[in-house]
């Protein structure tokens, strides 16, 4: 009768020790949950900078109507740009592609044929970038380090996968809305309203009203004592998770 007694007493106490564990696991599971998903990698939407120092950005996919006035605005201005463009927009308009590198822009990767990244396998996406880029070499002598995902799509596998390719993907901070066609003076504010030092801007080549915007938001923010770079001179150089870190709302920071 004291052999079962001392036996209950310690089935009892080896269930305790089990249920307390499980409680344990079940409280701290959505701490680890959180942990993980603070380790998911993001593009670079903005930089930390103490500096008033922003890039402006295009993405070129289709029409080709205002490329040139583009790239006279901006000389205007001397600010320098940065063209993500399409491989097959490449292919379409070459002496366009010439033209921006040969004015001091950069032109970085937009994928190779505006696909959705996202339906597309790790070596569908490697394969993709790897083809623009030989395009874009082919034209302007520089081979692409930037990307910007068609769509501004991504999840976890094209991020992985495209800075597998070692590629950097760049998203933005402040929206135009020009693709909606947007009045100018719309436009204007959106942009004029939302940067901060560090900022990446998005527009769209071919969009109808951006040439008319353009100038008034430039000599906007110059005024207020802005300072216009390329993308690949806005970010921080290095190692993703060693040099720099991106938070969870996509800016970029210096490593502590």
């Amino acid at each position: 009768m004291k052999l079962f007694l001392v036996k209950r007493k310690r089935l009892t106490a080896l269930a305790c020790l089990l249920a307390a564990a499980v409680m344990f696991w079940v409280v701290n599971r959505p701490l680890t949950a959180t942990a993980a998903a603070t380790r998911r990698q993001l593009p670079i939407y903005c930089v930390q900078r103490d500096q008033k120092m922003i890039s402006i950005s295009f993405d070129a996919a289709w029409g080709n109507e205002d490329t040139q006035q583009l790239i006279d605005i901006l000389g205007k201005y001397n600010i320098k740009a940065t063209f993500f463009v399409v491989g097959d927009w490449v292919d379409k308009y070459p002496e366009s592609v010439k033209a921006l590198a040969d004015a001091g822009h950069e032109v970085m990767n937009h994928s190779n044929h505006h696909d959705h990244f996202s339906k597309l396998s790790r070596e569908e996406i490697i394969a993709d970038v790897n083809a623009c880029n030989d395009k874009i070499e082919a034209v302007t002598g520089v081979r692409p380090t930037l990307i910007r995902p068609p769509y501004g799509e991504y999840d976890d596998n094209v991020i992985t996968a495209i800075r597998a390719a070692g590629m950097e993907p760049i998203q933005w901070d402040v929206d135009s809305l020009d693709w909606k066609e947007l009045p100018a003076s719309e436009i204007t504010q959106r942009v004029t309203s939302k940067v901060q030092p560090g900022s990446i801007v998005l527009f769209h080549n071919a969009a109808l009203h951006t040439p008319e915007a353009l100038p008034t938001i430039l000599e906007t923010l110059l005024q207020q004592g802005y300072t216009f770079v390329p993308i690949s001179q806005l970010i921080l150089p290095g190692e993703y998770n060693v040099d720099y870190t991106i938070d969870h709302t996509g800016r970029q920071m210096a490593a502590a």
